[in-house]
């Protein structure tokens, strides 16, 4: 069955990394594939560890996949993968209004995807959830 005409969705996203330095070797597709079926994409890039550091501070230099790993461990001090959401529920509505502002910054300096590290698109997602929180988008 096609997910878009189940009455009870009202719509589907991808979630996924960009992944420096070694990008996937199908995002391109991906995302041509996804527009065509009317999926919405939550890319970060390099990492959903970039998200987790917008949490707590801008980030607008580049970074690879290890770098945000690592910055992001030592923000929240966690040792390994495993989060604890409750640190970050009350900080998604700044991590949302940095990671506009780093579309914004990407926008003016014509960088587009992949090319556009670091970036997350997670607070489109994030919007799509939470619809009555006003983030300025």
């Amino acid at each position: 069955m096609d997910r878009r005409q189940d009455e009870e969705v009202d719509e589907c996203w991808c979630v996924f990394d960009v992944e420096w330095p070694q990008n996937h070797p199908y995002l391109d597709e991906a995302v041509r594939l996804a527009a065509r079926h009317g999926i919405r994409l939550a890319i970060s890039n390099p990492c959903f560890e970039l998200w987790l550091i917008l949490h707590f501070r801008e980030h607008n230099a580049f970074l690879t996949t290890s770098d945000a790993e690592r910055q992001s461990r030592l923000l929240d001090g966690r040792p390994g993968k495993r989060i604890d959401g409750g640190r970050y529920v009350e900080r998604r509505g700044d991590a949302a209004e940095r990671a506009i502002a780093l579309d914004r910054r990407h926008a003016s300096n014509q960088t587009s995807f992949p090319d556009n590290n670091p970036s997350s698109t997670f607070h489109e997602l994030l919007a799509a959830i939470e619809p009555v929180r006003t983030v300025d988008l």
